[in-house]
């Protein structure tokens, strides 16, 4: 964060300008003592802002939820704050998908204020398709979100923004939680009365769209600025490529210049000096990767320093991973709420408490099962630690024998 020059003396200005609206100074109030400060701030200020304020003790819940007011209290400063990106950018692209996704909740208000003029199920029956290709529409939005967490936060870390992130990470997790609600209302309908499901769905609409707005409307004026200005042009190739990778919602972008393609680096011929020897026998680096990639799991591994190192890259990962992942801290790829889950095992395996750590889920009607084990030298020194993540629903339908071979 020292990187980024801001003035010492408008920094701590701004700051108690925050401070002040956090203790409930009236919004008027401020704007008429510090006009012409709140005019001038940057997105980027802000973000620098709000992420001392954190280290220096603030609830990061706390800072999220006045979020809106510094929105609403640096306003004219941000719209000054335009973003100068083509179509291809990838800042352009998540802020196109943030307005077709809004587009849909409209569509979603729209459709439910038609059913409430409607009796019950079987008169809304003609326009439950549309029901059902907009829900599909918010499922596909997935990619959106594994697009910010898996690349654009990490470089945004990279550069010393890392409460941001984590605040609007947080905020996706009540968004999915909210869309989950959605979903499973739709799915399970036959179970209530048609006044009943219309009631929770207009309920459960109107909050998405709520939510939607201000988490697109935090991002879009100060996070992705922010972005703009601390990322370099190198990297935003990079990105471009790792998006690419994920995949898209709503629409397809415009493809990246030629000139700007980040060209991945092939594997270099592989002579006996490369080979690497083991007690059990020797292998070359090629042949090890590719023995990753063969695997039946996904593995990923974390240093003595709790920073991804390694991860494989067998095809069709359960979690998606990206290259942007390299050299972050294990915790800042979690979500808030699991990270106590997450550094109790690796201080268990540090001390030497637990020998592993093991957690199963359903996602989409698969069965996940997750390990780590403490990885530790011949003389038990922790070096790091190895999760395993493997898709077990073959596994546990198997019966009986079979010892032919198809």
């Amino acid at each position: 964060m020292n990187a980024h020059n801001i003035n010492p003396t408008r920094k701590a200005a701004l700051k108690e300008i925050i401070k002040d609206l956090h203790a409930g100074t009236p919004l008027a109030t401020v704007k008429v003592k510090a006009n012409d400060l709140l005019r001038s701030c940057s997105p980027l200020e802000i973000a620098l802002i709000e992420e001392e304020l954190i280290q220096e003790g603030m609830p990061a819940e706390q800072v999220r939820e006045f979020c809106d007011i510094h929105l609403e209290a640096f306003k004219e400063g941000l719209e000054a704050h335009t973003l100068d990106v083509d179509a291809s950018h990838p800042l352009w692209i998540l802020m196109e998908e943030h307005k077709r996704m809004l587009g849909f909740t409209q569509n979603l208000r729209d459709l439910v204020n038609t059913f409430q003029t409607l009796k019950d199920f079987k008169a809304a029956k003609s326009h439950w398709v549309q029901l059902q290709q907009l829900i599909d529409h918010f499922k596909s939005a997935e990619k959106h979100y594994l697009r910010e967490e898996n690349v654009l936060f990490p470089y945004l870390e990279k550069h010393g923004i890392t409460q941001p992130p984590a605040i609007m990470w947080a905020e996706h997790n009540e968004i999915h939680a909210l869309e989950k609600r959605l979903y499973s209302l739709v799915d399970k309908h036959a179970e209530y009365e048609y006044t009943t499901f219309i009631t929770d769905l207009s309920e459960l609409v109107l909050m998405l769209a709520e939510m939607l707005a201000g988490h697109f409307h935090k991002e879009n004026n100060i996070l992705f600025p922010t972005g703009l200005r601390v990322i370099t042009a190198k990297e935003w190739t990079k990105i471009r490529h790792d998006f690419d990778e994920i995949g898209y919602c709503c629409f397809t972008p415009t493809p990246q210049p030629v000139q700007n393609l980040v060209i991945p680096a092939s594997p270099g011929v592989v002579g006996d000096e490369s080979m690497i020897q083991f007690e059990t026998g020797a292998l070359s680096s090629q042949v090890i990767q590719a023995i990753f990639n063969t695997l039946p799991v996904d593995i990923t591994f974390v240093d003595t320093e709790d920073r991804v190192l390694f991860y494989s890259e067998s095809g069709g990962r359960i979690f998606t991973r990206t290259k942007a992942v390299i050299g972050r801290t294990v915790q800042a790829c979690h979500p808030q709420k699991s990270l106590h889950k997450v550094q109790q095992i690796l201080d268990d395996f540090r001390a030497g408490k637990r020998e592993a750590a093991a957690f199963w889920i359903n996602l989409k009607g698969r069965m996940i099962y997750i390990r780590y084990f403490p990885v530790l030298d011949s003389n038990d020194r922790y070096l790091g630690c190895l999760e395993v993540t493997q898709d077990v629903t073959e596994i546990q339908a198997l019966e009986g024998e079979k010892r032919l071979l198809d």
